[in-house]
């Protein structure tokens, strides 16, 4: 496996529920197989492994992921293409997590686009029906706010398009800004 000669960071943001994981996980191992290190941060790994203590305030959510981001950022420095999963629900957290990693990498923004109807119905973990019957508080989407981005990098529609596809734009467009990093 070889480091590229600066990483970047590739971060996923959407609703739980909208395939940010599952779109990870597979393009990882897609970017494995090209002989490339690649890691992903997970939210729930992140929580259980790194941070077991966050919670789910605002404040608390903009600390967690403030952590994220500089382990992101200290891993894409030393070359690793670096997959964040996290639903990061809020505007301005999302533009301080960038320019923490814009000091030392290439960043980029994924918008897992789901409707809410459709994370509902999906509710992998069971989350959605316990946050509506009031069991989780700050839920994102229930009773906690989700601001959708008003500008990314890349828009993976997981509703109206496959898990194929999406994986398929997402790694063409990882390996076009390896291909660009690379060059430069």
């Amino acid at each position: 496996m070889r480091c590229l000669q600066k990483g970047l960071v590739i971060w996923l943001t959407g609703l739980s529920g909208s395939g940010k994981t599952t779109i990870s996980n597979i393009v990882k191992d897609l970017i494995k197989k090209d002989g490339i290190r690649v890691e992903i941060l997970d939210g729930d790994w992140f929580r259980q492994n790194i941070d077991p203590e966050a919670g789910f305030t605002k404040e608390e959510r903009r600390k967690h992921l403030i952590r994220v981001a500089n382990v992101a950022k200290l891993l894409a420095r030393n070359g690793i293409v670096t997959i964040c999963s996290f639903v990061s629900p809020y505007e301005d957290v999302r533009n301080e997590i960038k320019n923490i990693i814009r000091e030392e990498a290439k960043f980029f923004l994924i918008y897992t686009k789901c409707e809410i109807e459709e994370c509902i119905k999906r509710d992998p973990k069971g989350l959605y029906k316990k946050a509506l019957k009031g069991e989780i508080k700050n839920f994102t989407g229930i009773n906690d706010p989700y601001d959708e981005p008003k500008e990314y990098d890349l828009l993976l529609d997981t509703v109206r398009n496959s898990i194929e596809y999406n994986v398929e734009k997402l790694y063409s467009f990882i390996k076009e800004k390896i291909n660009e990093i690379e060059k430069a």
